[in-house]
């Protein structure tokens, strides 16, 4: 009689438990580099965000990492932030100062950052994995951006669609400038031996965050099956020496600030989703 009670009021523990506090789990497939796609999920893209300066001459090092996985890769996004006594300098740079350097007075070059948060192991050119292992073929969510210019205003949309459900992201939108020639301060090895190096070609350049540095909370709906477009316009800011050199990158961030995706998209360029058939 004992056990028949007992195994009666497992019975109802579990009877009560499943109807009042159901939880259903996603059968989620991985996001890994070597993941077999999954129709209808996304091309992941690892972000790496390069601080970095003309001046600064340990900076190449990063920059042949990133030319490294470029090679390797195109599932990269990246953005040259610079900083310092520097034609590129981006003005508004304190709030990711402190979000990768939050105890440091200044913030010390070169620094590199995967998917916003990771720190890029030193020295990089030897990391390459770290990097392309932030790739993958199964991403949850996926960008696409269409942009153009017109009498004077740069318009740009970001379109996001969601085959999982999220909460607390923020989407980041930064314009840039490609082609930029100058001379480049070089303590290393890479590019030819050479300081400095001649008529270096700097591209992904941070010229304007069309969003708050650290993203604007989607308030929308971000649940699977959803879309969702940002609209942007702007008259071309005065740093950009070529309007016609302007390209972009948008990428959705958790609230800890990590990147999920991200996507880089040329001026007048038309994007469709990066999704699996």
């Amino acid at each position: 009689m004992k056990k028949i009670k007992t195994l009666f009021y497992l019975l109802t523990f579990f009877a009560i438990f499943s109807c009042s506090d159901t939880k259903v789990i996603e059968n989620l497939p991985a996001d890994t580099e070597d993941a077999e796609p999954v129709p209808g999920y996304f091309q992941k893209n690892v972000l790496i965000e390069d601080y970095t300066g003309t001046w600064c001459g340990n900076c190449t090092r990063v920059a042949y990492a990133i030319d490294q996985v470029h090679l390797q890769t195109d599932k990269v996004v990246t953005v040259a932030i610079h900083n310092g006594n520097d034609p590129y300098h981006f003005e508004n740079f304190m709030p990711l100062k402190d979000l990768i350097m939050p105890d440091s007075p200044a913030l010390e070059l070169p620094q590199s950052r995967l998917n916003r948060t990771i720190t890029w192991l030193s020295p990089e050119p030897s990391n390459i994995q770290q990097a392309k292992g932030l790739t993958g073929n199964n991403s949850g969510l996926g960008l696409a951006i269409s942009s153009s210019i017109s009498n004077g205003m740069v318009n740009v949309e970001v379109n996001m669609k969601f085959v999982q459900n999220y909460s607390g992201l923020k989407l980041v939108v930064y314009l840039l400038e490609d082609h930029l020639i100058r001379n480049q301060v070089n303590y290393t090895s890479y590019y030819g031996n050479v300081n400095p190096v001649p008529n270096y070609e700097h591209n992904h350049v941070l010229r304007l965050n069309l969003t708050d540095l650290l993203g604007d909370p989607i308030t929308e709906n971000t649940t699977a099956g959803q879309q969702i477009t940002k609209s942007f316009s702007i008259p071309v800011p005065s740093n950009v020496s070529n309007p016609d050199n302007i390209s972009f990158a948008a990428f959705i961030v958790q609230a800890d600030n990590l990147s999920l995706n991200a996507r880089h998209a040329d001026l007048n360029e038309n994007q469709t989703y990066q999704q699996n058939q």
